[in-house]
């Protein structure tokens, strides 16, 4: 799975309220050909942007395990997950070059944003006993 995360303190380039409408577009532009040549190399499960943290909802089971939903309180933090990629790739190595390439998509003026991708594995179940 590949994670895009945004960091309003750490980003290298204005945050995308600040784009104008042509780098937005160029942005969604690269990322979906991203998906397209993941398509193409049989790689593609699925991808998402997330909606903004300030939308979110948290839920908590409640008695009788009816939901509890809030719209906060979250925890204090300038990070969050702006989107994903759940690729199937051959090795760990070519999840990196995909987080990297991925990484580089085009910000402000088209520069490349090089924004943190976390690379990490999918679970299929729990360890099985060697």
């Amino acid at each position: 799975m590949l994670l895009m995360q945004f960091n309003t303190t750490g980003a290298e380039f204005p945050t995308v309220d600040t784009w104008t409408p042509e780098e937005i577009r160029a942005h969604i532009a690269f990322m979906g050909e991203v998906n397209g040549k993941l398509m193409a190399a049989g790689e593609f499960v699925d991808a998402q942007g997330l909606a903004m943290p300030d939308q979110a909802r948290i839920v908590r089971a409640g008695e009788g395990g009816r939901p509890v939903v809030t719209e906060g309180p979250f925890a204090e933090t300038k990070e969050f997950l702006a989107g994903y990629w759940i690729v199937d790739t051959e090795t760990v190595e070519r999840a990196v070059e995909l987080a990297a390439y991925i990484s580089a998509a085009p910000g402000p003026g088209g520069a490349p944003v090089n924004m943190p991708i976390e690379v990490r594995a999918v679970m299929s179940g729990p360890p099985q006993d060697q």
